[in-house]
């Protein structure tokens, strides 16, 4: 049963990999692999996402809360992407608060129109970035790299 939790948290806007992966290493998962694992099926469900945003998402951008997701992803991803481009929506994907993630940088690269080909690249370095990080905060690895 922990897997299936591990992805699920995974796949929950807000937690992504930030709250699988500590919550895997706690269950008793090989810290290596949960990272992996995890990190993977976050920097899968870009596709998806995209997708959603291309063919799904128009039928509710009028929406009132629509509006206000696509207020707070330009607000918040705008600073990164105008100033560095790909490298900026990395980082705004790799900083592991809450608000940050491949759901923030996938709508953030819709609204902000970012080429898809750039978003991608920028939100799966941005992903692996911080399952690494994730992973060695939560595991306990980051005092052996200082």
């Amino acid at each position: 049963m922990g897997w299936l939790e591990v992805f699920l948290l995974v796949l929950s806007p807000g937690i992504e990999l930030r709250g699988a992966i500590p919550y895997g290493i706690a269950t008793g998962m090989d810290p290596i692999v949960v990272g992996i694992a995890a990190t993977v099926a976050n920097i899968l469900l870009v596709f998806p996402l995209f997708f959603f945003l291309d063919h799904v998402f128009p039928m509710f951008e009028s929406w009132t809360l629509s509006q206000k997701l696509l207020k707070r992803a330009r607000r918040a991803a705008a600073p990164y992407v105008d100033q560095y481009g790909r490298i900026g929506l990395a980082l705004f994907v790799a900083v592991p608060l809450p608000g940050s993630g491949v759901y923030s940088g996938a709508l953030a690269a819709y609204v902000l129109g970012v080429p898809r080909k750039s978003s991608m690249v920028g939100i799966g370095v941005g992903a692996a970035l911080a399952g690494m990080l994730v992973t060695c905060i939560s595991a306990g690895f980051l005092p052996m790299l200082l």
